[in-house]
């Protein structure tokens, strides 16, 4: 009997490449999909186990459904004239109608129901090109980094500290505040006392000057009286005589 072929899609279908420098974890993602209509288990299997990480390295995955899976490379020395032969295998099997334990599934399976596609690791160094983009990119980076420090969260010491300097600077401010409000109210004060020393000095001449004429009108009629009596008693002596 032939074997089955794979029913899953893979995304990519026959490579996993890995960009360096290897420095850090470098992680490619693989896409399996499941087209058919029925549920499908599968497992992912590398040749070297102990260089790369898988998440989730086994699953099953529904009727027309998706998954992606992420393949870590851990950090290495990396060698150009050194041939790499790591290779994945992704292993598939039909699921039955239920799943109640997946090791004894694929201890128990036939080789007859098992599907699986072979990709092969890919090592690729950056370029030229890419270490220049990659050096104008890093200051921008470093910009940003900056610039988003202050919004980090302080520790509970550093809190407390800058709580004591706030309410230092309060309590300073308010002080000032308070001696600012005096002074304003002085002079306020001292300029209403200049304002009212000159109006003074001003109501007082006015009040003469009334007085003054109010004498010279009151003296008038008394001036009046004793002309017409001078005339009057010249007259009546003249007819006399």
């Amino acid at each position: 009997m032939s074997k089955l072929d794979q029913v899953l899609l893979l995304d990519p279908p026959t490579d996993l490449r890995f960009k360096g420098p290897f420095t850090d974890v470098v992680t490619t993602t693989l896409k399996l999909s499941n087209p058919s209509d029925r549920k499908v288990c599968f497992k992912v299997k590398t040749t070297a186990p102990r260089r790369y990480c898988v998440r989730p390295n086994s699953g099953v995955i529904d009727v027309g459904g998706s998954i992606n899976i992420s393949v870590m490379l851990q950090p290495f020395d990396y060698d150009p004239n050194e041939k790499n032969k790591h290779k994945f295998m992704v292993q598939t099997i039909f699921a039955p109608m239920t799943v109640n334990d997946m090791d004894l599934l694929w201890k128990e399976a036939k080789p007859d129901d098992l599907m699986d596609s072979k990709l092969r690791c890919v090592f690729e160094m950056p370029s030229e090109n890419d270490k220049v983009n990659d050096i104008e990119l890093k200051p921008s980076a470093v910009v940003n980094s900056v610039k988003a420090e202050p919004t980090a969260a302080a520790a509970p010491g550093e809190d407390s500290g800058e709580l004591k300097k706030i309410q230092e600077k309060y309590k300073r401010l308010q002080a000032e505040n308070g001696k600012l409000g005096d002074e304003v109210r002085q002079l306020k004060e001292d300029n209403m006392r200049m304002r009212k020393l000159p109006r003074t000095d001003h109501m007082s001449t006015n009040s003469t000057g009334l007085l003054a004429r109010e004498a010279s009108v009151t003296s008038l009629p008394s001036l009046c009286v004793v002309i017409a009596a001078i005339f009057i008693g010249f007259f009546f002596g003249k007819f006399v005589l």
